[in-house]
């Protein structure tokens, strides 16, 4: 009976196409205008609204089907949605059912979306690219992701580790998931099932992907010289790993500063924004090597025009050994070391005996020689009489500064 209904249809159609053509029979009509498409359920359709109404909407798919909104999807959508439809609207139509008992095709505008969506998804998961999806909530076994009408999950297992600074504290996995609600997230699709209504994600993939990707393209381009702006990633004893928009560079221990540093923490922390001096680029060991302390002018390049052989310094005690003690002049990155047969003029078998580290002490200059970036202190010869003369000096022309100061400022003062 269906097929019997399905015929006569059609040949209701080509009489309609013998009319519009104007022509007498048939065999007059033009190659192909009387030829069909038979409609199934699942097919997708463009076509053109001809009539709106609040329990209508018909659509003009072409091969002369017009089709219909099922009245349950309409009432589904409420007033205000189906206002927005207007006649003339190009719209994907889903065929929800070719042939209902009353002749009519009905249609699906959402289903029609819907199918879209998971079309669209399955290219996604065939080429294996990286897509941003919001996160709309949360579970103990991950988030979720709302992609149109379709329900994504990111399972625990598959979240990027979080980043934070040393000294915040750790936040429980509940805490985090809950904050990440609202964020957008690089994703990528792991597995896709549509029979099941399936679609797992991960954002650990889609990092790892995106990273490589912004690696390549940082390699390509990056050569020494140049000047960037990154934020530090992670620390460890060897030096600092600064994030240059999707690849690690790596800063030495001895490009942090021109002074001596023991562990990046003492320079520089998790999640601080710094400009780094890019010092070499291996393409073939896919590494970066970067400076922070090549931004800086070398506190050796000026060292004769701020000190001098005899002059009186203050210094840090920084290091101990058994040869002597390293210790860093007040306000600036150079470090002299006080030999430990200028620590006292008793035998003295280990620094330890007579300074510590962090100690803050009055030293005296004895060599320096800039070439070579040494500098050698002692302590014994702080209150040496040989010195005496030297110090008067030094100690007059610091007062004879302080009055020179003090008439400018009365002068101005006067004249104000």
């Amino acid at each position: 009976m269906k097929e019997e209904n399905t015929l006569l249809i059609q040949e209701r159609r080509v009489q309609e196409a013998v009319e519009d053509q104007n022509v007498g029979s048939i065999e007059h009509l033009p190659e192909g205008a009387y030829t069909f498409k038979t409609l199934s359920r699942g097919d997708i359709l463009e076509g053109t609204v001809v009539r709106v109404s609040p329990d209508e909407v018909l659509i003009d798919v072409g091969w002369k089907y017009e089709g219909t909104v099922s009245s349950r999807e309409l009432e589904s959508m409420g007033p205000a949605a189906i206002e927005e439809i207007k006649v003339g609207d190009q719209v994907l139509a889903y065929v929800l059912n070719p042939e209902d008992k009353n002749g009519r095709t009905v249609l699906s505008l959402r289903q029609a979306e819907l199918e879209k969506e998971w079309r669209s998804l399955e290219k996604l998961f065939e080429t294996e690219e990286v897509f941003e999806g919001m996160v709309t909530g949360y579970n103990k076994g991950g988030l979720i992701v709302q992609l149109g009408q379709v329900r994504g999950f990111v399972p625990a297992s598959q979240l990027a580790p979080p980043s934070r600074r040393d000294t915040e504290r750790a936040p429980t996995p509940e805490e985090r998931r809950a904050k990440m609600v609202g964020q957008q997230l690089l994703l990528k699709i792991i597995e896709l099932d549509r029979e099941r209504n399936r679609l797992i994600l991960s954002e650990r993939s889609a990092q790892r992907q995106w990273r490589k990707e912004q690696k390549n393209e940082l390699l390509a381009t990056l050569k020494e010289g140049d000047i960037c702006r990154g934020r530090v990633s992670s620390l460890c004893d060897f030096g600092a790993f600064v994030d240059l928009g999707g690849a690690d560079g790596l800063i030495h221990l001895s490009e942090l500063s021109w002074g001596r540093v023991f562990h990046a923490r003492e320079v520089l922390q998790i999640g601080d924004e710094v400009d780094v001096y890019v010092m070499n680029v291996n393409r073939e060991k896919r590494r970066i090597g970067l400076s922070l302390k090549r931004l800086q002018p070398d506190p050796w390049s000026q060292v004769e025009e701020k000190y001098s052989e005899g002059q009186l310094v203050e210094g840090t005690i920084t290091k101990l050994t058994d040869f002597g003690a390293f210790a860093r002049l007040k306000g600036d990155d150079i470090e002299g070391l006080v030999h430990v047969s200028e620590l006292s003029d008793d035998r003295v078998t280990h620094p330890k005996e007579v300074v510590k580290e962090g100690d803050t002490l009055t030293l005296r200059i004895i060599r320096l020689d800039p070439d070579h970036r040494r500098l050698g202190l002692s302590l014994k010869s702080v209150a040496k009489a040989e010195y005496a003369d030297l110090d008067w000096h030094v100690e007059q022309a610091a007062m004879l500064g302080e009055e020179h100061e003090v008439e400018v400022e009365s002068e101005g003062e006067e004249d104000g």
